[in-house]
């Protein structure tokens, strides 16, 4: 199987910044798209930013312009730097990868972390 594991959250003032990490492992046989969703108690979750193997992102729109995503495809990782941060992007941020493990190589379907809470307060 592949297992994600996100790091990087923690508690920050309005207007300050974080950096999430997300690394894959495990019995990975391909991973194409990686990203960032996110969810409050009582809200479905909801995408943050997603991208390619390419590189190509997407963004929702309250992010564009505060985060930024990146990967290093050589270590399955994903990023996701935060900056401008405010009391409404508190949440736990999920890490999501699309890809196939050597379990099945040729069923390619949706990863998650467990999640890193992000607490944005004064």
């Amino acid at each position: 199987q592949v297992q994600l594991v996100e790091s990087g959250g923690g508690l920050v003032q309005p207007g300050g910044s974080l950096r999430l990490s997300c690394v894959a492992s495990g019995s990975i046989f391909k991973i194409y798209g990686m990203g960032w969703y996110r969810q409050t108690p009582g809200k479905e979750r909801e995408l943050v930013a997603n991208i390619t193997t390419g590189g190509s992102a997407n963004y929702a729109d309250s992010m564009k312009g505060r985060f930024t995503i990146s990967r290093d495809n050589g270590k399955n990782t994903v990023f996701l730097q935060m900056n401008s941060l405010q009391p409404e992007d508190t949440a736990v941020y999920y890490c999501n990868a699309f890809g196939s493990s050597w379990n099945n190589p040729y069923l390619n379907r949706d990863y998650w972390g467990l999640g890193t809470q992000v607490t944005v307060s004064s």
